[in-house]
């Protein structure tokens, strides 16, 4: 059973809370609801999260819960709904929750301009080299001063950005890209209206195979679906250019990191910055190797880790919570038909 915080109300509106959140959200929800919180910082185990939500009505998860579908049927019959403190559902099994009336709810819309910050951050620091600069003060290595020649990058203004997901981040990213003087290309599912594409002086590539030839950093935006899993495979990660870029702040599954590597090592790719991976417990290990030579750039998942998206996402699951036990449709919810 993990450790919790009990809180002194017992009304029937009874929530477990799967991760520790910002102390004024959990404050909030001690005030509102009979709050059970989850005080380790590691995940919990499929029994543990089970076990926890005996008597509760509300299950308030994060993307480190694996919700499958074994887990979901062995809920208590008591929680029905479940509020995913995150925009994104993949770790939620939303058939299943659908299947035993289980609603299900997100916090979407709030991690934008932090996650476009994180990404056009990133897109600076690649060619720039800003990691490795930072790495020569501090590491065993002494810096010599000044030369002509030494930590050579490159210049930002005038290259091309390929923006995979020209949603809300992806527009966001652009943005902040067109003001380095970067030209904005993009692929999406459809042409985005004038009034988002002008401004930007953007780009609209119908095939993504076309745009990756002719741009020389790629950022990955677009969700996860059936069509873009592994989406950057190996054959589309060849079509780039050899001393090209890849940003990935989205979704690991949008990407074939072992394909990656491959390219990588044996320079038919520039490079690449990572804040997100595919391996649940830890990072590829040939990553965190070419990150060592300076090929690759790799964060812990924190492009949406500022206080005031986290409180944002708390509010909106208190939202969420609050007019589903007033015995109103949550206003996030999300359904499978939109999962596809």
């Amino acid at each position: 059973m993990p450790n919790q915080h009990i809180s002194k109300t017992t009304n029937k509106r009874s929530v477990f809370v799967t991760q520790r959140l910002p102390n004024k959200i959990e404050s909030r929800m001690l005030d509102l609801f009979d709050v059970s919180i989850n005080k380790k910082q590691l995940a919990l185990t499929s029994d543990e999260i089970i076990q926890a939500c005996i008597g509760k009505q509300v299950l308030v998860s994060s993307i480190i819960d694996p919700l499958d579908a074994d887990l979901i049927n062995s809920l208590p019959q008591t929680i029905k709904l479940i509020a995913q403190f995150g925009n994104g559902v993949d770790n939620i099994d939303i058939k299943a929750a659908n299947a035993r009336s289980i609603i299900v709810t997100n916090t979407p819309s709030v991690l934008t301009n932090d996650t476009a910050d994180m990404a056009m951050a990133l897109i600076l620091a690649l060619p720039r080299r800003l990691a490795e600069g930072a790495r020569v003060l501090t590491g065993k290595g002494q810096w010599a001063g000044w030369s002509p020649t030494w930590m050579l990058g490159a210049r930002l203004a005038g290259k091309s950005l390929g923006i995979i997901g020209m949603g809300r981040i992806g527009t966001a990213v652009a943005q902040r890209a067109k003001a380095f003087g970067i030209n904005i290309h993009y692929y999406s599912r459809t042409k985005r209206p004038p009034e988002i594409e002008l401004p930007l002086e953007a780009k609209y590539w119908p095939d993504l195979d076309d745009m990756l030839a002719h741009v020389d950093i790629v950022s990955l935006h677009t969700p996860l679906t059936k069509d873009s899993f592994k989406l950057m495979n190996k054959t589309r990660l060849a079509k780039m250019k050899p001393d090209a870029f890849l940003i990935n702040v989205s979704r690991p599954e949008l990407l074939d990191e072992d394909a990656l590597v491959e390219l990588i090592e044996a320079e038919k790719l520039g490079g690449a910055a990572l804040d997100v991976f595919e391996q649940e417990n830890g990072i590829n290990p040939k990553l965190i190797a070419l990150a060592k030579e300076n090929k690759t750039l790799l964060t812990p998942h924190m492009a949406s880790a500022t206080l005031e998206s986290r409180i944002e996402m708390g509010e909106i699951v208190i939202v969420n919570i609050k007019t589903y036990l007033d015995g109103h449709r949550p206003p996030h919810r999300v359904l499978p038909e939109i999962i596809g």
